[in-house]
């Protein structure tokens, strides 16, 4: 095990390194301290760029953590439970109703909607059949559809489906420069808040019977949990729009490795995130090289590939 960690935080150097050498403008990492226009480059373009595909691959996988011991589900992720269409329908609302408010105002009003429709969520599957586990996963992307397509139709209404497409379809880390992605830090803290909790969040996930009888308040514990899946998407949605797949499968990659001991586990589940959605990047930014793909179409790929072979694998030791 230690191997296998030695060996992904020699691969995510070594992506890391690859990010802030790629693009258009060549960077001499060595002698970039000499050079004030390699400096600019970056300070302003190629570091922010990395930072912040490292923050929302870890937060993001976090979050998927988080919601998976809420609803007692693998198959869940922020992206198919309503979450990131939650967060998009309260930016929306935000900026049909007052265009120019403050990004701080933007930031509350999408964390709001999302923990919002993430309890509705919720609500929702507390009604459904305990042993018909499939219906859960099937009942988010259902509600993902409808709040989807109330966004969709309230954004060609009013003629904003510029930002309905940032928000919710391309998923991408071009527009990325210094000053413009310092919201996926707030991200980050909420991924580092579900760590402090995370023994309760595996009680949690035990059951609200198990969980009430070990002396666990489920009902602060749902609270928390809900706090920090609305936060991590709505700023991943308001930052870089939503990024599908990541809070579902690293999740599921890392389970099967090393159980449910979420208090060993989450940090794992952040790294592994963050590894695989800086290759993601890159691979998006070579594919085309010089132009970019959308690092949402890349895992819109991978992410299904592996959500399928999870589908039809079953892990080793269960």
């Amino acid at each position: 095990m230690r191997l296998l960690l030695a060996a992904a935080g020699g691969a995510l150097l070594l992506l890391m390194v690859a990010s802030l050498l790629t693009g258009v403008a060549r960077v001499d990492l060595l002698s970039a301290w000499r050079d004030p226009y390699a400096m600019l480059v970056l300070m302003e373009s190629r570091l922010p760029r990395t930072l912040a595909v490292l923050l929302t691959g870890a937060a993001l996988s976090v979050a998927g953590v988080v919601i998976q011991s809420l609803v007692r589900n693998r198959f869940v992720g922020p992206d198919t439970s309503g979450t990131a269409e939650g967060a998009a329908l309260g930016l929306l609302a935000i900026t049909i109703l007052m265009p120019d408010s403050p990004i701080w105002l933007r930031m509350i009003a999408a964390s709001v909607s999302a923990m919002t429709t993430t309890a509705l969520f919720l609500a929702m599957i507390r009604r459904l059949p305990v042993r018909e586990v499939m219906l859960v996963p099937i009942a988010g992307l259902v509600l993902s559809g409808v709040l989807g397509s109330v966004v969709i139709f309230v954004g060609w209404q009013t003629d904003l489906m510029q930002y309905v497409g940032t928000w919710l379809m391309t998923g991408e880390f071009s527009g990325v420069i210094a000053g413009r992605y310092e919201l996926l830090w707030i991200a980050g803290g909420a991924a580092i808040l579900a760590w402090f909790a995370a023994d309760r969040l595996a009680i949690l996930g035990l059951g609200d019977q198990v969980a009430t009888g070990l002396g666990l308040s489920t009902a602060t514990v749902m609270r928390l949990g809900l706090t920090v899946v609305a936060v991590v998407t709505a700023m991943v949605v308001t930052t870089v729009g939503m990024i599908p797949f990541v809070g579902l499968v690293v999740p599921n990659l890392v389970a099967r490795v090393m159980g449910d001991n979420l208090r060993a586990s989450l940090p794992v589940v952040a790294f592994s995130g963050a590894l695989l959605l800086l290759a993601c990047d890159l691979i998006a930014r070579l594919a085309v090289y010089p132009f970019e793909l959308p690092v949402g179409l890349i895992l819109g790929m991978l992410g299904g590939g592996i959500f399928l072979w999870l589908l039809h694998h079953r892990p080793a030791h269960g």
